[in-house]
This record gives structure tokens, C-alpha cells and sequence, in this order.
């Protein structure tokens, strides 16, 4: 098969690998939410404010492991995100104060924005052919679903059996052997002459001056808040929400006898369902507009949560969300990082991705530290899932006027 053509790529398979461990890590962070703030008698927002600012801190490291990876190389970038993030959660362990593990959460956001999507994606992009690129990125994406579907099972069991210390020990080693598959993960820039003609601050301000990142930039803030708030605060709310498990019931008959169980349960449905959703959302991505498959995604995202939050919270309603906002969940990943290639080209895609991504990130740092806020002054999360609500109904609305076609100014024709 020639080399150029071929789906299954070393960069590929790698990727998929690094991912697994990143996403899949990160994704159990909401399981440590009542273990942590119960050994030290924590409000709830003290431990959410330390989520808050992981993923502030990997919104804002996001732009910057892109321009070093399109500067030093990719690998290098991912290495040494790899080494903050296993920093990181080890020095969690030992953590005994709201601001130690908020620090750390922030030099675990700057780990994972090293060694997750954006730097990932981009490497995949730039390695996979035309044809390839939007699956590529799309099977990328499902990989960090696949790390959700496994890694929060078993870090609940561990923090169930071992404690939340060691179970951040524990994690911190997995994230450092996946260091040991940068070796195969080698590239070959991909661009055309005018991108190499460009410096990365021209393609910035290229790209910053066009409506069209604007609104893709500003689209991505209600994914992050709706995943940021639901990754930390959804196995609490589950845990202290949802009615009983019934003795004898089909969840108890197939081993989910608690709501804490179920919490955990409910993120792996979530990224089991988002394998298929987003392999799904990246072949359509290869035949139809991405910003209209964008607008579909965040419009049905918008309908899927007011339904949840307006049935009486139960074991089976929990089921439902969780498989019908996890076949959405991370769906808008590749179409928005293959909006950017596209119109922006890949030289600089990781750049231009991250400055994307922090968007994303701000919305999930506000998701994560409304959750914790609202939940310890009104004793419950409603004003949170009604403001996802809307701020999802907006991105729908913004991706529509986006003008889907190479810009002119950065990719030659």
C-alpha cells in the first residue's frame, strides 16, 4: 500500500496509545471529588476550584506545546508533557491543602496539554493523507473516549481499595510508560509553499483577523463547559441525586448495586457511546460541511440536557443521558480541529488549534467551578445544567455564518 495513502500509520497508532493514558486519566478526576474533600473537610468547591484550574491551565498550555511542538518537534512537545503530567499526580498523593492541590492540578493541565489532543491531533493531521485526514482525526479523538470508557472504572475501584493517595501514584506510573511509544511516532512536515512562506505570528494574524476563527474560537466555549462540568461533577450529582439502586434490579444484577458505582459507570457509557459518535461525526466530516454537522451536534447536545434535567433523576434516566450526550461527547473535536487544517492549512495547525482550545477550556474551567460554587450555595447544580443549556444553543447558532473554505490568504489554491 503506498506509504501516503495508508489509514493505519505508526503517528496514528501511536497517537491513539498516548491518548488512551492522557484523556483516560484526566477523565476520573470528578471520582476524587468527595474522597479528597472528605479526608480534609473541604467545601466542594475547594477541590473543584483545583479541576477548574487544570483545565485553565491546559487551555493556556495548549497554544503553547503547539508552537513548540511546530518549533522543536512534536515528540519533544509530548515528552515533556508527559513529565508534568506524571509530576503532577504523584505530588497529588502528598498534597494536604487546597492550594498544593490546586498548583498541582495546574502543572497536571499543562502535562495534559502536552501530551492530549491538541499536539496529537495535529501530529495525526499533518501524517495523515487527504482522504485520510478527518477519519484520522476522528479515530484520534475516540481513543481518548476509549481511555474514558476504562481508566474510571478501575480508578474508582483503586480509590475504593487503596485510597485516592495511591491511586494517584498509581496513575502517574501509567502515564509515564507512555512515553515509551514517542520512539515510533516520526513525521514528515506536510504543507503547501505558501504555508512555508508564512512565519507563525503572519498565520496568527491571518487567522485572528478572520470572522470565521472568531466564531469557531468563541463555538468551543459551551463544549468545554459542558464537558468540564460533567467529567468533575456528574458522579457527585449521580451519588447524592439519583434514587436508589433496587436489590435484585438488572443494574444490580450486573454489578452496579451504588450510585457511586453508577457515577463511575456513567462516565464509561459516556466515552463508549463517544467511540461511535465521533468515528461517526469523522466520516461525515469527510462528506458533508463541517460546520453544519457542528450546529447539528450542539443542537442536539442542548436537547439532551434540558430532557435530563427536567425527568426525575433515576439509575435509568442517568443510563439514557449518558449514553445520549456520550455519542455527542467529544463528536465535535475532530470537525473542529479539521475546520481549522482546512481553512487554515497545517503548517501551524497545533498553534492555531490551541488558540481554538483555549476557548474550550474556558468554558471549562467556568463549568467546573460553577459546579462546585453553585452546588455549596444552593445545595444543588440546576443553575449549572440550565446555563450549558444555553451556552450550547449559542454555538449552534454561531458555527452557521462560518465561511467554510481555504483561506485565501494562507493556503494557496
Amino acid at each position: 500500500m503506498d506509504r501516503s495513502t495508508r489509514f493505519f500509520t505508526p503517528v496514528l497508532v501511536g497517537g491513539c496509545i498516548i491518548v488512551v493514558v492522557s484523556f483516560g486519566a484526566r477523565a476520573g478526576f470528578g471520582l476524587f471529588q468527595i474522597p479528597v474533600s472528605e479526608t480534609f473537610g473541604w467545601p466542594r468547591a475547594d477541590f473543584s476550584m483545583a479541576i477548574a484550574i487544570q483545565n485553565i491551565a491546559w487551555g493556556i498550555g495548549q497554544p503553547i506545546f503547539g508552537a513548540i511542538a511546530e518549533k522543536l518537534g512534536d515528540r519533544k512537545a509530548i515528552l515533556l508533557g508527559i513529565v508534568l503530567y506524571t509530576l503532577g499526580l504523584f505530588a497529588s498523593a502528598f498534597a494536604v491543602t487546597p492550594g498544593a492541590h490546586q498548583f498541582l492540578n495546574m502543572v497536571i493541565g499543562f502535562g495534559i496539554a502536552g501530551s492530549g489532543f491538541g499536539v496529537i491531533l495535529a501530529m495525526v493531521g499533518r501524517a495523515a493523507s487527504d482522504k485520510n485526514r478527518s477519519l484520522s482525526l476522528a479515530l484520534a479523538t475516540a481513543a481518548g473516549s476509549a481511555g474514558q470508557v476504562f481508566v474510571p472504572p478501575f480508578t474508582e475501584g483503586l480509590i475504593g481499595n487503596v485510597g485516592w493517595q495511591t491511586t494517584f501514584m498509581i496513575l502517574a506510573g501509567i502515564v509515564a510508560a507512555s512515553a515509551l511509544i514517542l520512539p515510533m511516532m516520526k513525521t514528515t512536515p506536510v504543507a503547501s509553499k505558501t504555508e512555508l512562506e508564512l512565519s507563525m505570528g503572519q498565520t496568527l494574524a491571518v487567522a485572528f483577523r478572520d470572522p470565521s476563527y472568531v466564531m469557531i474560537f468563541l463555538g468551543f466555549f459551551s463544549c468545554g463547559y459542558q464537558l468540564g462540568f460533567i467529567t468533575a461533577h456528574f458522579p457527585a450529582f449521580v451519588t447524592e441525586l439519583c434514587g436508589p439502586i433496587a436489590p435484585g434490579g438488572m443494574l444490580d444484577s450486573i454489578g452496579i448495586s451504588s450510585t457511586s458505582a453508577l457515577g463511575a459507570i456513567s462516565l464509561s457509557l459516556i466515552g463508549m457511546a463517544n467511540i461511535a459518535g465521533t468515528l461517526l461525526a469523522g466520516w461525515a466530516g469527510n462528506h458533508f460541511t463541517k460546520k453544519y454537522i457542528l450546529a447539528l451536534i450542539y443542537t442536539l447536545r442542548t436537547l439532551v440536557s434540558a430532557a435530563f434535567i427536567l425527568m426525575p433523576i433515576t439509575p435509568l434516566t442517568v443510563i439514557l443521558f449518558s449514553v445520549s450526550m456520550g455519542s455527542l461527547w467529544l463528536a465535535t473535536v475532530p470537525l473542529t480541529s479539521g475546520l481549522v487544517g482546512y481553512i487554515y492549512g497545517l503548517r501551524y495547525m497545533g498553534t492555531l488549534y490551541g488558540f481554538v482550545f483555549f476557548s474550550h477550556q474556558l468554558g471549562s474551567f467556568l463549568g467546573v467551578w460553577l459546579g462546585g460554587r453553585m452546588y455549596d450555595i444552593y445545595g444543588n447544580y440546576n443553575a449549572v445544567w440550565w446555563i450549558g443549556v444555553g451556552v450550547g444553543a449559542f454555538s449552534a447558532l454561531v458555527h452557521l455564518p462560518i465561511k467554510e473554505r481555504p483561506n485565501a490568504g494562507l493556503v494557496a489554491a
